[in-house]
């Protein structure tokens, strides 16, 4: 979400998660004088620092220094590129991945309480949950998943 008066490529890089937090650390001169590389584009930042190691043979230690890196951050970066290419270059989304407390285990017994008595709200099933599995759910949390469930159910009987 662009901020008022902000840079619209600031904006941009922020919505793409590809805003380089530190982009004052990029030492390098090269980089620097360029016109057309930005230290504010992560991506850009990070494919040149394993680009220069590679390419142009400069020392790994120096190079990911002159970047605002460490040396693992720089494996990290060279790996995902190798392993993803220039997307993988990109910082994945924070939190959880997953649904890690509405596992399958805890769907399903949420649609079969449910099957078992139609009127049972959202907040019930909450509790029901939190009784049986020992874990704390939000009641929205809930209906969605019951909602992806049915969705899932009904692609498979086509």
């Amino acid at each position: 979400m662009a901020r008022q008066g902000e840079d619209p490529k600031v904006a941009a890089l922020r919505a793409e998660r590809s805003l380089n937090p530190r982009p004052e650390a990029v030492s390098d001169e090269r980089f620097a004088a360029s016109e057309f590389l930005d230290a504010r584009d992560l991506v850009q930042v990070k494919y040149e620092m394993v680009r220069r190691a590679r390419v142009d043979g400069e020392p790994v230690g120096q190079t990911a220094a002159a970047f605002g890196f460490s040396r693992p951050s720089f494996y990290a970066a060279q790996r995902a590129l190798d392993d993803g290419g220039l997307a993988a270059l990109v910082p994945a989304r924070p939190g959880p991945r997953g649904a890690h407390k509405l596992t399958a285990e805890v769907v399903a017994f949420a649609r079969e309480r449910r099957a078992i008595d139609p009127r049972l709200s959202s907040g019930g099933l909450v509790e029901l949950i939190a009784e049986r599995f020992n874990v704390r759910v939000h009641r929205r949390s809930v209906e969605r998943a019951l909602a992806r469930a049915e969705r899932a159910e009904s692609e498979g009987d086509r």
